[in-house]
């Protein structure tokens, strides 16, 4: 809500002068002076073209951390991750159901389609995952944030797994797989979000660790990025 409301305060402060002009051509235009409303409309030219670059950069600051920007890391080192990669910025959400030690990640399963092979690997991207505190030691939340990386490692292999049991590789039916797996792989970690309540039921959290290890652990012929198609 602090937020918010500097916000308005920030776009209060910067169209004052505008809403001065304003008030000035309403008064001048009544006396039939139309040279204020020249002035005023190129004013208004010039504040929106320096107001816009700036929201731009700002809308790009939240959803990436360009100022403190680290690289996407791949699977192979998921256990040289801590706080400390976590780098996104969040303006506004300060707090989860009033707590305000939290955390989140984003992660994604890139994939590219050659002519013989697919290539298809799990990222997790540093400046786009947030923590409320770099220098925390909350390893039960560290291992829950953790954890939605290793998931969408999971479905990354079982895309893969997928993938290389196509007969006939075309395409148009990998692709259908990629998104199939994708929504798989959202509504998994929302159910795992739900279902621990984002670490904090202990229980949970330890037996979805038991599963996802399981399940890794079943797809590790799947662990490498590239898959050769099926002709």
């Amino acid at each position: 809500m602090q937020d918010i409301l500097i916000v308005i305060l920030f776009l209060g402060l910067y169209f004052s002068p505008v809403l001065y002009q304003l008030v000035i051509v309403i008064k001048e235009n009544k006396k039939g002076n139309k040279t204020p409303l020249k002035k005023f409309k190129k004013f208004l030219k010039y504040s929106f073209l320096i107001l816009l670059p700036l929201a731009i950069a700002f809308m790009i600051l939240i959803r990436v951390n360009f100022l403190n920007y680290e690289s996407p890391i791949t699977y192979d080192r998921v256990d040289q991750i801590t706080f400390k990669n976590f780098r996104g910025l969040e303006f506004f959400k300060k707090s989860l159901y009033g707590n305000k030690r939290f955390a989140y990640v984003v992660t994604t399963i890139k994939s590219e389609i050659y002519d013989d092979s697919v290539s298809i690997q799990a990222l997790f991207h540093p400046s786009r995952s947030f923590v409320y505190d770099t220098h925390s030691n909350n390893k039960q939340l560290l291992d829950h944030e953790i954890y939605h990386f290793k998931i969408t490692e999971l479905y990354a292999r079982k895309l893969k797994y997928r993938i290389s049991n196509l007969k006939h590789s075309s395409k148009n039916e990998i692709r259908e797989l990629i998104s199939s797996t994708w929504l798989e792989e959202r509504k998994f970690q929302e159910k795992y979000d739900y279902d621990t309540f984002h670490s904090y039921v202990f229980s949970e959290q330890k037996k979805y660790q038991k599963t996802v290890d399981s399940l890794l652990n079943l797809l590790s012929e799947f662990k490498e990025p590239k898959i050769t198609l099926n002709d």
